[in-house]
């Protein structure tokens, strides 16, 4: 009767090709990951810097811009609540509240308005200076506390 099991020495030939494959496609499927998740990109955009300081004339511009595009959702106030808010699947932030948006950077926040992050759409259409516009308007609702 023949044996059954392979040799040791057999499996040990068979599991080396195994586990070279296994890393390989490991790596590869992390690389895939991290390109399409935009890792590298949100850590590029954490150090941006607004080349639009805030100004009375760009606060004006980016407020017209917020109440006809991001007011539905994100509310007049920044509170979340607009009237389109209870529609959809990820609740808008609250501009106002103070903590989360101070941990957030103005090339973070300029990112996720030039992309968008679902529900919210890509607001590439606006210029570059609107969408930072748009930032120094928005960090209006939660102004830094004085230290």
């Amino acid at each position: 009767m023949a044996d059954k099991n392979p040799r040791p020495e057999n499996r040990r030939k068979f599991l080396a090709p195994v586990l070279v494959t296994f890393v390989i496609v490991a790596i590869a499927s992390a690389i895939v990951l991290y390109s399409f998740t935009g890792f590298g990109a949100r850590a590029r955009v954490r150090r941006l810097q607004n080349p639009f300081p805030p100004t009375p004339e760009g606060i004006a511009a980016a407020r017209l811009i917020y109440e006809s595009r991001c007011a539905n959702c994100h509310g007049t106030s920044g509170d979340g609540k607009g009237t389109k808010a209870e529609e959809l699947s990820v609740a808008p932030a609250d501009f106002r509240n103070a903590r989360p948006m101070a941990a957030i950077t103005d090339g973070e926040l300029y990112w996720q308005i030039t992309k968008g992050a679902r529900p919210m759409p890509s607001f590439e259409s606006l210029s570059e200076q609107e969408r930072w516009e748009l930032v120094d308007y928005i960090r209006t609702f939660a102004p830094p506390s004085p230290r």
